[in-house]
């Protein structure tokens, strides 16, 4: 069996845990910062419960990604489910991408953690069995502007 691979990033935020839930459950706020820089996002359906589901389409808003997309020539479309939500503590989703190639097939475990320091909230994200379609250096520079997106929104 092959290793799997997981991804990480954290980073110091000045607010508070329950701000920083808030923008994670809400499904207008979250749209507005999940995207990294160069996309975009769309929520077709979001049920911010335990066991509840969600679907999201990414779209690449540069020439130059649209190459990329997992779905479609200039889009991902997740699907995921809320595996776990401790309120201001953590958020654990199940996520999968609509995709034909094998690359991006699996399941990926995504752990938010919100942790209290002085001065606000660290967030932390854990991305678990990433597929092997997703680059490395192109996840890590993701998930960096997906937390600096986070910053901007509720500090």
């Amino acid at each position: 069996m092959g290793e799997t691979r997981i991804d990480s990033a954290s980073r110091v935020i000045k607010a508070s845990q329950e701000d920083i839930y808030r923008a994670f459950v809400d499904p207008k706020a979250l749209v507005s910062w999940l995207p990294p820089d160069g996309m975009s996002a769309e929520v077709q359906a979001f049920d911010a419960r335990p066991g509840g589901t969600y679907r999201m389409t990414l779209r690449y808003e540069r020439p130059e990604h649209r190459t990329r997309g997992k779905t479609s020539e200039d889009a991902d479309v997740v699907e995921g489910k809320f595996a776990e939500l401790v309120p201001n503590e953590r958020i654990v989703q199940l996520v999968t991408f609509a995709s034909d190639d094998p690359a991006f097939a699996g399941v990926m475990k995504m752990t938010w953690s919100l942790t209290p320091v002085p001065g606000g909230t660290e967030v932390e994200i854990k991305c678990e069995d990433v597929p092997p379609g997703i680059r490395k250096e192109d996840h890590d520079v993701g998930l960096r502007s997906t937390l600096e997106n986070l910053s901007k929104f509720v500090e």
